[in-house]
């Protein structure tokens, strides 16, 4: 077993030390991820995601600060990367506080179909055949 982490394990490890010390400033878990994770295997770009929190907060949020994870990992930059964590750590934080999580229950789930569906529904009516149309449907109800 490798002990190489991956993006979400730092990303972990930033709302660990984030919930244990609430009143702290971003600069000192910055330095405590540096701290922890220098001389450590860099993470693998493929893994460059935090999937957990696409239910959470939107994906522009969360991905926000990856750009400048993957820098790091180039760069094999430890400093780049916790920075990039943060940034993404703040705006899942800010998220919750500036529009209320997504999955609270007196909000509806945002539905990104939503816009969408009535152009799909006449782009679909207008090329695909009538029969193909009818047996995706039928597979659909399925």
């Amino acid at each position: 077993m490798s002990n190489q982490s991956t993006v979400s394990d730092i990303f972990r490890r930033a709302l660990e030390i984030r919930k244990a010390n609430p009143n702290s400033d971003i600069k000192s878990v910055k330095s405590q991820i540096v701290s922890e994770f220098s001389g450590k295997p860099f993470p693998l770009p493929a893994f460059l995601t935090i999937p957990e929190y696409d239910s959470i907060a939107p994906e522009e949020d969360w991905t926000a600060g990856l750009p400048v994870v993957l820098r790091g990992i180039q760069t094999e930059s430890w400093d780049e990367i916790a920075h990039g964590i943060l940034i993404s750590l703040e705006q899942v934080e800010n998220y919750p506080i500036e529009s209320g999580r997504e999955d609270a229950p007196e909000k509806e789930w945002r539905n990104r179909h939503k816009g969408i569906a009535e152009t799909e529904a006449k782009n679909m009516a207008k090329w695909m055949p009538e029969d193909l149309m009818n047996l995706a449907q039928r597979n659909v109800k399925k």
